[in-house]
């Protein structure tokens, strides 16, 4: 009922949404009596701002057209090389081929925003690396008929992506994947499988969430699972394509990341405010540009949300050597050949230092020459993979990785 009724309200606020858009354009064009009234530039920036927060926000683009190889523009085109009912794997082809370059696959999170929110970390690596992405779909529009999936789905279709770009393949997981990433490069490298990833980052993700456990891992365990299928796991309501299916809806996660820091938002919509009061074009422009991507998530297949809190945060299967993929013991001392570096940030309130670098613990049989730890000073979890830090201090280390493994 809480899916329905969230639904039913944003519908509810639609006419009105409408009504203060238009009067926030009355108030603001230059040849309206009304934009010369005292307080109307105001009282239009708060209508601005209302329509902010109660639109809709659709899956953002990528938008990434161009690169820089060798000193000169390229163009970029986005192919779909491989669907899947629950996700895509995407290539940004270079229109200039370099056979040299390595490839890499980055794996993004599935924990409630699009892939899109790596636009930053595909842009930098995008110059010396031919660079793949999955696109994990939203799950209200997955319709039932395509099945169920959980963890070990997600395991599964990471397997099948790596085997479909072949050997010599790097692979980056970026926060929530870092598990299952770890996961599927271990059954593949004691299976042989000739795909064995060539290296492995994996970066602020939860490989052990005991270590300086944060607030994400604190409510993990603070509540059983049958609480998180009371409270979080809700039908999707019609006319989404996927109709009844069981999913933990992306309105709740974004409420859970809001409330992380409540503040900080409340002074970013003051700001927005004020920047539409005095017409500071370029500042609306950025906070849209983050807010559009940041407002935009997407609903989690219940199993996958409900496998993912007792696995990973609630019983540690991976850290502590008993996490099984449909029956078979996942064993990361299996992982020989692959590279693996892991990367955290000092301030990261998500995944805190500590919980990614325990992978090395994990997999025992990886020379030592071929390992790398790389904590990032002054930085919190979305710092790691985009903004200055990334590209000044964390992409140059990650790239002569990939390059040396």
């Amino acid at each position: 009922m809480m899916y329905f009724a969230h639904e039913m309200s944003r519908a509810a606020l639609m006419p009105l949404r409408m009504a203060t858009d238009a009067q926030s354009k009355l108030l603001r064009h230059p040849l309206s009596p009304l934009s010369h009234l005292p307080g109307a530039r105001s009282i239009a920036s708060a209508y601005g701002v209302f329509g902010d927060l109660t639109r809709r926000y659709p899956k953002p683009a990528f938008n990434l057209h161009t690169t820089i190889c060798d000193g000169e523009q390229v163009d970029i085109s986005e192919t779909i090389i491989k669907r899947k009912p629950f996700a895509q794997l995407k290539h940004f082809q270079r229109c200039v081929s370099r056979p040299d370059d390595p490839k890499l696959l980055i794996v993004a999170p599935l924990s409630g925003h699009f892939a899109s929110l790596l636009r930053g970390t595909v842009r930098e690596m995008l110059p010396d690396h031919d660079v793949y992405i999955t696109d994990w779909r939203d799950a209200c529009r997955v319709p039932l008929s395509a099945g169920d999936f959980g963890l070990d789905d997600y395991i599964d279709y990471v397997i099948d992506f790596i085997e479909e770009l072949g050997p010599d393949t790097h692979v980056l997981a970026v926060c929530q994947p870092v598990v299952p990433v770890l996961a599927a490069t271990a059954l593949m490298a004691e299976d042989k499988n000739p795909a064995t990833p060539r290296s492995l980052a994996l970066m602020s993700g939860p490989i052990d969430g005991r270590i300086d456990p944060t607030a994400p891992c604190e409510l993990a365990t603070k509540h059983n699972l049958a609480w998180f299928r009371r409270n979080l796991v809700h039908p999707v309501p019609a006319p989404y394509p996927g109709a009844m299916r069981k999913v933990y809806p992306g309105f709740l996660q974004l409420t859970g990341f809001v409330n992380m820091n409540f503040d900080r938002h409340v002074d970013a919509y003051r700001g927005l405010f004020k920047s539409m009061r005095d017409k500071e074009v370029e500042k609306i422009r950025r906070h849209r540009e983050f807010y559009d991507e940041y407002l935009a998530v997407m609903d989690l297949p219940a199993t996958y949300y409900l496998d993912t809190i007792q696995r990973v945060f609630q019983e540690f299967h991976l850290a502590r050597g008993c996490f099984m993929h449909r029956g078979r013991k996942v064993n990361p001392a299996a992982i020989e050949k692959t590279a693996l570096m892991t990367i955290e940030g000092e301030k990261d309130d998500i995944s805190s230092p500590g919980q990614t670098r325990a992978a090395h613990k994990l997999c025992v049989n990886i020379p030592d020459a071929r390992r790398l730890h790389h904590l990032q000073e002054g930085v919190g979890h979305y710092g790691v993979f985009n903004g200055s830090q990334w590209r000044e201090s964390i992409a140059p280390r990650l790239k002569t990785f990939i390059r040396q493994a």
